[in-house]
């Protein structure tokens, strides 16, 4: 999946940075927003491929962004998969609702991560 694009939105760069570091040791080119504004115009300004979105973010929760990007003509295709602390069935709901194509829990299993990426690419 060499040259593909995601986009990491996440407040906590705890998160992001081993994550960002498997990604591009696989040859995905990585991008990082702090809030869901930011991602907003990340995601405009960078073009992914594939979207990681937070729920609890500041500013604009992941739900919103989600929905937000599934609305607009130009992102509806893209996969996002939020990625969320968040366990609950009624969060899961919501994330499919929004528009996520996958709902992962944290701690990340990167065991099983790479491939369900590429399942979505």
């Amino acid at each position: 999946m060499a040259g593909k694009r995601i986009l990491i939105v996440d407040d906590e760069r705890f998160f992001i940075e081993p994550v960002k570091r498997l990604l591009e040791s696989l040859g995905y080119e990585v991008f990082e927003a702090y809030d869901g504004i930011s991602g907003l115009s990340k995601a405009r300004e960078n073009q992914p491929d594939l979207i990681m979105l937070d729920l609890m973010l500041p500013g604009m929760n992941g739900y919103q962004v989600c929905r937000l990007l599934k609305f607009d003509e130009q992102f509806r295709d893209i996969p996002v998969i939020i990625v969320s602390a968040k366990d609950g069935d009624r969060d899961r709901e919501v994330g499919t609702q929004s528009g996520a194509e996958l709902y992962l829990v944290k701690p990340l299993d990167y065991q099983t991560f790479p491939a369900q990426l590429e399942a979505l690419l």
